[in-house]
Parts: C-alpha cells; sequence; structure tokens
C-alpha cells in the first residue's frame, strides 16, 4: 500500500485532439446513451476510442474478468491515448483488481475519471500507482447531464489552476478547518473493500462520501461497520457529496454528525458530486483544504501537468 509521505503523480492535462480512451471495467451499458455520451466528450475538442468488445455481456458484467482488466491495461499502455474514461459503474470493478498491471499503469500516468463502482478503481489506482485520479462522470451520464456537469469536467481535464468548490447549499454538519489530500467516493464501493488487500488508508485525508438507494439505516450500518474496522481512525476532514434516493437528507446528516460524534474534525455537505444530474468532477490524491467557515474545498495546486 502507498505510503503516506509519496508524492502523488499528477497526470498531464488534455488538450484539443487528444485522445481519450474509453473502457467498460463493470457492468454492461445502454448502447444509446454510450454514444450520446461520447459525442459530449468529442464535443470539448477530444477524440474519442475505444474497443468494440465493450459492448460484450457476460452475465451481469460487461465481459470476463480478464477481458475488462486487459482492455484497461492496454489503454494504459498505449502511447497515442491521453486519458482513460469509464462507459459506466454498475458492479464489477473490484473483480479486476487482481488482474490490473499496477506497474504498466504506474509509468505511464493518464487522467483517468468514473465514478459509484469505479470508485474502486479511483482507490487503488492512487494507492498502488500514486495516481491522482479524478471522480466524475461516467460516459452513460454524460448522455443527460447538466451543462454544469460537463463544464466542470472539460475545465478539469484541461485547467492549469487549481479547483475551489463553494457549493450553492452548504450544510455545515461539523465546524471546523483542515488540510489533507481528499480520498474516496461511493460509500457502498468503499465499504466492500474493507477486510481485502485493497481496503484503502484515510488517514490524514479528507473524506469524500456519496451514496444512491441506499435508505438510512444501510447508511449508518455501512459507517458503522467502517468505523468499526479503523476506516476513520485520524481522518482530516469529510466531505459529503449527493445521497440521492437514500431517504431525506436530514436524517441522513443525523446521522453522520452521530457517527462522527467523537472525532475533531470539520464535515460538510451539500456538494453536488456523485449520482445526481449535476456530478462536478474532482481530483482525488491532491491536497486541499475544507473550511467551513468559509464553506469551501480549495486544492492547493492543479490536478495535472502543464
Amino acid at each position: 500500500m502507498r505510503t503516506q509521505e509519496k508524492k502523488s503523480v499528477k497526470p498531464p492535462r488534455l488538450k484539443p485532439g487528444d485522445t481519450i480512451g474509453i473502457v467498460a471495467p463493470a457492468g454492461p451499458f445502454d448502447p444509446e446513451k454510450f454514444m450520446k455520451g461520447r459525442a459530449v466528450l468529442e464535443s470539448m475538442g477530444f477524440r474519442t476510442v475505444f474497443d468494440e468488445t465493450i459492448f460484450q455481456k457476460h452475465g451481469f458484467l460487461a465481459g470476463t474478468d480478464v477481458q475488462r482488466a486487459d482492455r484497461m491495461n492496454r489503454l494504459f499502455a498505449d502511447s497515442s491515448i491521453q486519458a482513460v474514461a469509464c462507459a459506466r459503474g454498475g458492479y464489477g470493478s473490484m473483480r479486476i483488481l487482481g488482474f490490473l498491471d499496477f506497474e504498466t499503469i504506474q509509468n505511464n500516468p493518464k487522467i483517468f475519471v468514473g465514478f459509484s463502482d469505479v470508485s474502486v478503481l479511483l482507490s487503488v489506482l492512487h494507492d498502488r500507482c500514486d495516481l491522482v485520479t479524478f471522480h466524475g462522470p461516467v460516459v452513460t451520464t454524460l448522455a443527460d447531464a447538466a451543462e454544469a456537469t460537463i463544464a466542470a469536467m472539460r475545465w478539469a481535464l484541461t485547467s492549469d489552476t487549481a479547483l475551489e468548490l463553494a457549493p450553492e447549499n452548504t450544510i455545515v454538519v461539523r465546524p471546523g478547518l483542515s488540510s489533507g489530500p481528499v480520498a474516496g467516493g461511493n460509500l457502498t464501493t468503499l465499504c466492500h473493500l474493507v477486510g481485502t488487500p485493497y481496503a484503502p488508508s484515510f488517514k490524514g485525508k479528507i473524506l469524500l462520501l456519496e451514496d444512491l438507494g441506499e435508505a438510512p439505516y444501510r447508511i449508518d450500518r455501512m459507517l458503522t461497520q467502517m468505523k468499526l474496522a479503523g476506516c476513520f481512525n485520524g481522518i482530516a476532514g469529510l466531505v459529503l457529496g449527493s445521497f440521492e434516493e437514500c431517504g431525506p437528507l436530514n436524517e441522513i446528516y443525523a446521522l453522520v454528525g452521530d457517527i462522527f460524534e467523537d472525532m475533531d474534525i470539520p464535515v460538510m455537505a451539500g456538494f453536488e458530486i456523485g449520482h445526481g444530474r449535476r456530478n462536478i468532477m474532482i481530483p482525488l490524491g491532491l491536497g486541499a483544504t475544507l473550511d467551513t467557515e468559509k464553506e469551501r474545498l480549495l486544492f492547493h495546486e492543479p490536478a495535472v501537468t502543464a
């Protein structure tokens, strides 16, 4: 597992005409939404490439584990490809971890973007390869994404300035100020890594959590399990993204406040990150400051190199 002292590797930013390779590491997807999302990426000025085998179905997966991992390994190894985007989440990303070529990925740092089930890969690629990864839309969700989502993704892919997030509807669950690398993603997915060799360490980090379709008691159960497993020991702060179809938000924020009551950390909600129509792309593995008084999350440096 990656040590805290090692510096994160930032991938090169994209320029007009650069190529984004599309991979399907998890479930099968709607071809129509895929093509619409692909068109959105191309409207940003990028080329897109993908292996036609990503349309394969193997039960509830987009191909066998070996096939899905091989496609990803090949995209990172291909010098003509500058970024890798995921077609869809769903389920299945954790099944390919044992087949990934981490050495090749580490030696070929590229923008890698996805969310939901892809949180597994965002986390593990940072832990094993020191790579700054990007929590943001998958290709199929770009098909009907809000303009703010598309604009934020374009900016994150191409900008050489540091990102600052100041949500319109901030909820301060616990006040405070803290700094550390941002980590995390989908709560359900991260919870399933507990007890495996790929379980991430969140010590010293600002933890991002979001989810979809989980009742409050299940969110409580997952948070409690992770707390009992020591996953939250020493975290610097907590950022809550969207919790779509998870019940009343005030109930979710209350149970989060209860779980983290004995920790002296800032907790802020209201970030449009996750399964909502607005899904603002942010880097993971990069240092930031969470300031509940100014109601912002400010990254300390650009997420990509010039």
